[in-house]
């Protein structure tokens, strides 16, 4: 009697055993890879509701935020758009000669990189760009499996007048306007289609068994300042104001302006001087409305995720590749190294992870590669610059505490409070320098460098920037 009990014991052990194996083999076979939505907007400041701002309307981009941790102080590395992206999407940090310009290739200024979308290419996800995620539409073309972008001129005007004046160019030219307010649907203008282009791809991708990096790059609120009349219409002009930083120190290097030349380019818009008070009121319009109309376009793409069931499958990351100067120091468009034009929106939703987290924790542009990587259960490359930001998703302090950006020969090390600028030639000496202590002057009016009780936090502040802008700074690339 007791042998057959034992046998019984045994058997039920071995089947229990079997069954609790199949099922550990089952679960393993259906655990997928993430999928990464990956959504770029073009020259959008962090000047949003969840930022603290109250003056935008933008309620797809709040919801968005209140599942993702919210990273308020994130820096471009660059501050103009094929540059940043180009660093952005290889890792790599911009030097006095790689990641230069609007026009720049990373194809061509690290041709030996793997960039982020080929990595994870090569790691058997379909990768998808739509819209403007690198600045040329063919850079890093063997990275993607599809990239689509909308037909038609860049500048996307609706209106008869604005067609008819800027004709056949692609870059903005005399007669043109700024922006223009039509009485148009929202597919009408790019950033509907890209919208609706995102849509058609994630139905397609939610039947496919591989994971996806499907890429959306979202057009405004770029230049010119286009959006259908019913965004305009959120917001009445009489409210808006004028930046409080809307003045030039004499304190401040005279390199850090300029004469904003991507806007003097439109035709309603005079060629040198300041802006009347009026135009710069209506640009500022333009641009909230742009925000608005380019938030419900991912509002619809994040509802089709949801509708598809698989919003808890994908990662989501906004960012905007660098800041833009909306009057700030009485500079309009980026490309300079105030905060303005370096401060960057990033938000990252990981299912199961993030819910409506912030953090104060200094994140840099190039540290975005590594950190999706990682997310994704993979090794990074070696070469990259950047730094996984995945001990500030578990909650913990990063070691790194700083970021450096640049913009022609101005460098820039943000560390603490402390916004340090020099000006530099190759020769690595400062012809020019721009201090400024955050805690006490937010609108970065008071240049510190140049007074005597300063001098010590300069010079060590300058032997940082120099061991932190990355060992390729003056290489020139063969």
């Amino acid at each position: 009697m007791n042998r057959f009990l034992n046998l019984a014991i045994g058997l039920a052990i071995l089947f229990t055993s079997c069954k609790n194996e199949k099922e550990t083999t089952i679960a393993t076979k259906e655990q997928q890879p993430m999928n990464i939505l990956f959504i770029a907007v073009d020259d959008l400041r962090p000047e949003l509701n969840f930022y603290g701002a109250n003056h935008m309307q933008s309620p797809n981009l709040d919801k968005l935020a209140d599942e993702s941790l919210v990273f308020d102080r994130a820096y471009c590395n660059i501050p103009v758009c094929g540059a940043s992206r180009a660093s952005l999407l290889t890792g790599l940090r911009p030097t006095r000669h790689r990641f230069i310009n609007y026009s720049t290739r990373a194809d061509k200024d690290a041709p030996q990189a793997v960039s982020l979308p080929n990595f994870f290419k090569q790691n058997g996800y379909t990768t998808i760009s739509n819209g403007k995620i690198y600045h040329k539409r063919n850079d890093d073309s063997l990275a993607w499996d599809n990239i689509w972008f909308p037909k038609g001129n860049i500048r996307d005007y609706q209106l008869e007048k604005n067609r008819i004046e800027n004709g056949d160019a692609n870059l903005a030219v005399a007669g043109a306007a700024a922006f223009e307010m039509a009485e148009v649907d929202d597919t009408a203008y790019f950033d509907g289609e890209i919208a609706q282009k995102g849509i058609a791809d994630l139905k397609m991708l939610a039947n496919k068994k591989q994971p996806f990096f499907l890429a959306l790059g979202f057009m405004k609120p770029h230049l010119p300042f286009n959006a259908p009349k019913k965004y305009w219409d959120l917001y009445d002009r009489a409210k808006i104001e004028l930046p409080e930083s809307y003045v030039q120190p004499k304190s401040t290097p005279k390199q850090a302006f300029h004469n904003f030349g991507e806007l003097r380019n439109y035709g309603n818009v005079p060629k040198k001087g300041n802006l009347t008070e009026d135009l710069s009121k209506e640009l500022i319009h333009g641009y909230y409305a742009c925000v608005s109309y380019v938030d419900a376009q991912i509002g619809l793409v994040l509802d089709e995720l949801k509708r598809l069931e698989l919003e808890d499958d994908t990662i989501v990351v906004l960012w905007g590749d660098h800041g833009w100067n909306l009057g700030d120091h009485k500079l309009w468009s980026k490309h300079s190294t105030f905060e303005t034009a370096l401060k960057t929106p990033l938000i990252i939703k990981v299912p199961g992870k993030t819910k409506g987290q912030k953090t104060n924790a200094i994140t840099e542009y190039v540290d975005i590669y590594p950190s999706l990587v990682e997310l994704a259960g993979f090794d990074a490359p070696k070469n990259l610059e950047g730094q996984s930001f995945m001990p500030i998703l578990n909650g913990e302090i990063p070691e790194k505490d700083w970021a450096v950006s640049k913009f022609k020969d101005a460098v820039t090390l943000i560390k603490g409070d402390l916004f340090y600028t020099e000006w530099t030639k190759d020769d690595g000496i400062a012809f020019a320098r721009m201090l400024f202590d955050h805690k006490t002057d937010p609108l970065e009016l008071d240049n510190l460098a140049e007074k005597p009780e300063y001098q010590e936090t300069v010079n060590q502040l300058a032997k940082e920037l120099r061991a932190k802008w990355g060992k390729d700074f003056f290489k020139i690339e063969s």
